[in-house]
């Protein structure tokens, strides 16, 4: 299967008159294949969520139900870890619509059968091997960037693509409201994200490209003429394993810091984000629609939320990461806990209270993701992405789902929000560890 999916060949070079044209045009292109690829990938990650309260109605508790759903979180923190070293040796044209299929064909699977929700177990094990195919989206599309855009105009282009998840996520509510409308089933929320999937996928093997290289054009180093600290044509060779994992990885101490940072800050997206239409239902009595809204609302939020973050990153704090995912998550906790304490029969502020969140929570997640990438060189970008990914979903996300459940369950919702808030603590805590770092010095 490696040969399937390995990275092409160097393409004959174009002439100088023809470099720039192409460049552009394919950068573009490109662009808009990771873009819509990733957001492909939302659309048939989380929908189980949004079946979690007709499950209960069958009988399921929510604590078994996290358990389940704690499997994607638990396949993909280690997936994407382990396919972002497979991604920085393969060709990301192939790699990420493969993934994208393979979770389609498991959301099918949830929709049309119901064996597959049949007993907590069974969903488990399609809910795991859903995470781990879902594991084949961030790691080509963090390689895709570091080969087409340049150090200095990168920030940008990774906080406008880190949208995407938002713009799939947000996606599933109104794609299950129109199912219902449809087909009076809530199986809907599986099969008919899961169909839209399928054309992404599509898509995205019609746009993506590999390296700049392999379409006969020059490194985007010199073709930018930006050229990191340190920077020669060694820089271009492929790692080998070992050198990604041990060298760049696992000996990076900055790297490790945020990695333990995104697990609370993962634990506050999920936990909020995957227990709202439940929370929603069960405590403040939205109607399914409006429940899917809300859900939809916290997503999209997320968009505005990572750009004017990522703007602030750079302009305001001068590339100072953590400075501004302090800022971020201490107005989350504020926000966290006027949703929790609002009595209901506000609907109005819960609502507020979720597009806060999702507006705010989506730019520490974006800024971890780009540190991620500033600290290690290109060639080691989708291990390095897949290392804070693994602490982020198999910590943060796993307890959101799991931990979250079962606290709920012993303790009640306002356990579960205690939880939440002390997430949002620890995340502050360790986002400030890395304020008197210096940067590591990136070679590549």
């Amino acid at each position: 299967m490696y040969g399937i999916f390995k990275a092409g060949r160097p393409g004959k070079p174009l002439s100088e008159a023809d470099i720039d044209g192409t460049y552009k045009r394919l950068r573009w292109q490109i662009f808009a294949g990771i873009f819509i690829g990733y957001a492909g990938y939302y659309l048939v990650r989380k929908n189980f969520t949004l079946a979690i309260p007709s499950l209960v109605e069958q009988g399921y508790s929510r604590g078994d139900l996290g358990l389940a759903l704690a499997g994607v979180s638990i396949a993909y923190g280690i997936s994407k870890f382990l396919m972002g070293a497979v991604s920085d040796r393969s060709n990301p044209r192939y790699f990420l619509p493969a993934g994208l299929l393979c979770s389609a064909l498991i959301m099918f699977l949830f929709g049309f059968s119901e064996w597959a929700t049949s007993s907590i177990a069974i969903m488990f094990v399609l809910l795991f091997l859903n995470g781990w195919v879902q594991g084949m989206g961030w790691p080509p599309c963090g390689r895709t960037m570091v080969h087409w855009w340049s150090k200095h105009e990168r920030g940008g282009v990774v906080s406008v693509w880190n949208v995407a998840h938002n713009v799939g996520g947000g996606l599933i509510g109104p794609l299950f409201i129109l199912g219902m409308a449809w087909f009076n089933d809530w199986r809907s929320a599986f099969y008919v994200p899961a169909a839209v999937a399928v054309g992404v996928a599509v898509f995205a093997l019609l746009t993506m490209r590999d390296t700049p290289q392999t379409c006969g054009l020059p490194p985007i180093e010199k073709y930018k003429n930006d050229y990191p600290e340190g920077y020669d044509e060694s820089h271009e060779r492929e790692f080998s394993a070992r050198e990604i994992f041990v060298e760049h990885v696992l000996k990076n101490r900055l790297l490790w810091c945020i990695a333990l940072a995104n697990v609370f800050v993962y634990l506050l997206r999920y936990g909020v984000l995957d227990w709202a239409p439940t929370y929603l239902q069960e405590v403040k009595h939205f109607t399914v629609d409006k429940s899917s809204w809300a859900y939809f609302l916290y997503e999209w939020a997320g968009i505005p939320g990572t750009l004017l973050c990522g703007w602030l990153s750079d302009k305001l704090f001068r590339g100072n990461r953590g400075a501004t995912g302090i800022c971020f998550m201490a107005l989350v906790t504020v926000f966290t806990v006027l949703y929790w304490l609002n009595p209901p029969g506000n609907p109005t502020i819960d609502m507020l209270c979720l597009i806060a969140i999702g507006f705010l929570i989506y730019g520490p997640v974006m800024l971890i993701g780009l540190h991620a990438l500033e600290l290690v060189p290109k060639k080691a970008a989708g291990t390095a992405a897949g290392f804070t990914g693994l602490f982020g979903y198999l910590g943060g996300s796993v307890a959101a789902s799991a931990l979250v459940g079962y606290t709920v369950d012993h303790y009640g919702w306002d356990g579960g929000f205690a939880l939440l808030v002390a997430a949002c603590v620890l995340s502050i805590v360790l986002l400030a560890l890395t304020l008197r770092q210096a940067p590591a010095k990136r070679t590549a």
